[in-house]
């Protein structure tokens, strides 16, 4: 037991650690933030670099934060020895896992964006500037937040990850940081220390919460709500439906009859956002290019060959892994879900529980599964499914909650109306309801579980690579990637990395996007 002077020295220290980690999250949040805005409305403005940017993005989202590693080791940390480059790696490493939906979510903020905005600002002859803070991030600003919650929640999931790390005969970590000191105290075997880290780490995540995201939302709500359309701009609105009668007055009869056609039929006057299948194109050039290059590779180097040959094997044993991982979600979160949405009375006070639940990150608590797990059969494929399963239930949970906000009233009373029951119930209602969500869900929840496998397949001491080993499979992508990054092999990790990255791309072009339309033409 600890006496009060030792508790209080340790609860210093675990807050002293807290605000050194929530000080590098901050920072790459903002940092996030800035970029994300400058590249998701560049992006929506141009179609050029809609054609070019939005592949890069949607790569680069797919790969787990290990393929920045060797960047981060030899660009960052060497140009910046000591603890300068440490932090700067450290804020780099979370910005790349906390960026991408950031980005994307900007863009389509501002690809939705009504056209009478636009008309509005040729109207009155509005600068690039004066449209960027007086159009484009205000319109994006309530997208932004939100995603940066969930941004915010993705890179705690890599804190420790980012805060230790090794490879070759180089090991490095923060002086201060909550992802290091829980790690290194699971592992260490203090877990009453550690109890106290978590829930440190707990009261932190929850103050986040209210006093920055949503007490943020409550400003966008209340906000939302005193400045009504008919109010904002009164004077701008009235003279712009006095600009589009004129310009009704002016347009050509055949352009006329064409918006009133589109107006009657309920089409909407937007730039519509393209789909992902106008960019197969560029995903099929880039899977060339990788696989040429991964041949020509093999034609001048045997061991290459080899290395492919062990990426295939590896990948194919993750694939396995976690699919089996998403099979035992589903069968947890359906039911869970249907229960929630149809017969809960309290799904609010659930959102919140499940909420405080998610924020904790798996690789926090992984010693522990580690631990509990170790008495038993496969124990190292158990604790990889594990977390596996911790990485990607809250997502699938989450996006069939969200999803069924949006669902019409008259659809829960069906049940009670028509005394709808048991298997037929399942069969025409509930399944059909959360169907939406669940697609949704499945996609950010198989990402997660791939990226997971850097930590989940292979972990030590120091997060990744060389130190005391906690747990590791026998064959993984993600055991894989981990040791031939800790042994300084960056022509295997990159083979496994390209791997990878074909497989996510290919699954995601001609299995979750297939998907998408076919649930989009039944729902809409």
């Amino acid at each position: 037991m600890l006496d009060f002077g030792s508790l209080l020295s340790l609860l210093l220290l675990l807050v002293e650690d807290t605000a050194a980690s929530w000080g590098r999250m901050l920072v790459a949040l903002a940092i996030s933030v800035v970029v994300s805005l400058m590249v998701g409305i560049y992006t929506a403005r141009s179609e050029r670099a809609e054609r070019v940017i939005l592949p890069i993005v949607d790569i680069f989202q797919t790969l787990p934060i290990l393929a920045f590693f060797p960047f981060v080791i030899f660009v960052i940390v060497g140009a910046f020895p000591g603890w300068i480059g440490i932090n700067a790696a450290v804020i780099f490493l979370i910005i790349t896992s906390m960026i991408w939906n950031i980005i994307f979510a900007v863009y389509e903020a501002i690809k939705t964006l009504p056209s009478e905005y636009e008309d509005v600002a040729s109207l009155y002859k509005l600068s690039k500037w004066q449209r960027l803070f007086h159009i484009y991030i205000p319109a994006a600003i309530p997208r932004l937040v939100e995603q940066s919650e969930l941004s915010w929640a993705i890179g705690l999931f890599y804190l420790v990850t980012s805060e230790i790390f090794s490879t070759g005969n180089a090991a490095y970590s923060v002086h201060y940081g909550i992802g290091a000191t829980l790690t290194q105290l699971a592992t260490s075997g203090d877990y009453t220390s550690y109890a106290i880290g978590i829930l440190v780490f707990l009261a932190f995540v929850i103050l986040t919460r209210e006093l920055l995201f949503k007490r943020v939302e409550r400003r966008l709500e209340k906000k939302s709500l005193v400045q009504k359309p008919h109010q904002l701009h009164a004077g701008i609105m009235h003279r712009y439906r006095l600009f589009r009668e004129l310009e009704r007055i002016s347009m050509p009869r055949h352009r006329h009859e064409h918006a009133l056609t589109a107006k009657r039929s309920g089409a909407a006057e937007i730039p519509q956002t393209p789909e992902h299948k106008r960019h197969w194109k560029y995903y099929t050039l880039l899977l060339a290019a990788l696989l040429a290059a991964l041949f020509a590779l093999g034609a001048i180097n045997q061991t290459t060959v080899a290395y492919e040959g062990l990426a295939l094997v590896s990948l194919a044993v993750s694939f396995v892994r976690i699919w089996l991982t998403f099979a035992i979600i589903i069968i947890v979160a359906v039911p869970l879900c249907v229960y929630l949405i149809f017969f809960a009375k309290k799904i609010t006070a659930y959102s919140t529980l499940f909420q405080v639940l998610a924020s904790i990150p798996a690789t926090i608590i992984l010693p522990v599964i580690a631990v509990a797990l170790s008495g038993y059969m496969f124990h190292s494929n158990l604790v990889a499914i594990s977390v596996f399963f911790l990485s990607g239930i809250w997502y699938v949970i989450f996006s069939i909650l969200a999803a069924a906000r949006a669902l019409q009233s008259d659809v829960f009373d069906v049940r009670r109306l028509f005394g709808v029951r048991r298997l037929y119930a399942w069969k025409t209602i509930y399944i059909k309801a959360i169907m939406p969500g669940l697609i949704t869900g499945a996609v950010t929840a198989i990402a997660a579980e791939w990226n997971a496998s850097i930590v989940a397949e292979y972990f030590t001491s120091t997060g990744i690579g060389n130190g005391t080993l906690v747990s590791s499979v026998g064959i993984g992508i993600g055991k894989l990637l981990d040791t031939s990054l800790a042994n300084g092999n960056l022509v295997l990790m990159a083979i496994a990395l390209v791997n990878l990255t074909v497989m996510i791309i290919l699954i995601n072009t001609f299995v979750w996007k297939r998907l998408y339309k076919g649930i989009s033409e039944v729902y809409r």
